[in-house]
């Protein structure tokens, strides 16, 4: 962790609506007038597209595990190194992973492609992670430590299935039937990698649907905000400030159900994600020692 140079990850699983979060943030950055350096997990993935369909039939044929939530999709030596350089001296390298088509032609390159590693932006007030990762732990990485604000965005795991199935077939073009195989074979590293990392957040926010959602592997709508609850929990040794009461009363209709956790209309997750975690990342910012920021 770093005073000087904070980071601030968000941590999800793949469709469990980190990029929404993403939004989020960057509206906060801009009212707090914070120049965040912005580091998208997927860059740090072993593979490119082509290169992730080749190591998946390696695997297969050899009988191992292999998927992007596990070590051998990624490059974690980089992103713990990305994130002890930003922590000394607030600038580091990444890249980017090309999704979308209308990506790959802004970039000149094929989709499913990324682009070079290159260095921040100098000057930054922090760095903000947004992908699987933020808060890792193996024998061999601690990604947890380097962050001074850990948020996990947890849609209970059928809805979380159902949000993956529609977005990569809509947006990227996968078949529904191809995008199950993958829930299906990333699940020993998804209990591994993914969910320990939950209990390790400063705080979770976590969809709840409120219709049916028990079959998840059919093409079907993402239940509408307004057809969910999030459920916001403050793990035991959070660093964000838990004045559910403070909470309650300025989110009209949420109740606080345990010691730790309120409860929140889901049409009213952004509001909640502002209202609980722009006064932490205000105090982040404010820690900052006077020019910190790399030249």
């Amino acid at each position: 962790m770093s005073r000087a140079h904070p980071i601030v990850a968000v941590t999800g699983s793949s469709g469990a609506g980190t990029s929404t979060a993403l939004k989020i943030f960057t509206r906060m950055f801009d009212e707090l007038n914070i120049r965040a350096a912005i580091v998208e997990g997927d860059a740090f993935h072993a593979f490119d597209r082509e290169g992730n369909r080749a190591a998946i039939e390696r695997a297969t044929i050899r009988g191992e595990n292999f998927s992007l939530f596990g070590p051998a999709g990624n490059l974690f030596d980089k992103l713990q190194a990305l994130f002890d350089e930003y922590a000394e001296t607030g600038n580091g390298v990444t890249r980017r992973y090309l999704h979308t088509e209308v990506e790959a032609a802004a970039a000149h390159q094929a989709v499913g492609t990324f682009t070079p590693w290159e260095r921040l932006p100098a000057g930054t007030d922090m760095l903000f992670y947004e992908g699987l990762h933020g808060g890792l732990i193996t024998e061999e990485y601690d990604l947890a430590s380097r962050v001074d604000l850990l948020v996990g965005v947890v849609p209970v795991i059928n809805l979380e299935w159902i949000q993956k199935i529609r977005r990569d077939a809509n947006e990227r073009g996968y078949a529904p039937e191809d995008v199950t195989t993958t829930i299906l074979r990333r699940m020993p590293d998804y209990v591994n990698y993914i969910t320990p990392q939950f209990s390790r957040t400063d705080v979770n926010f976590q969809r709840v649907p409120l219709v049916d959602t028990s079959n998840p592997f059919v093409m079907r709508d993402i239940p509408a905000p307004e057809q969910t609850l999030c459920v916001a929990h403050f793990n035991d040794l959070t660093r964000v400030r838990a004045d559910l009461d403070d909470f309650q009363r300025k989110l009209a209709g949420s109740f606080i159900s345990d010691r730790r956790t309120l409860v929140v209309p889901g049409a009213l997750m952004h509001e909640a994600m502002e209202v609980i975690l722009k006064p932490a990342i205000a105090r982040l910012a404010s820690t900052r020692a006077p020019g910190a920021a790399a030249a």
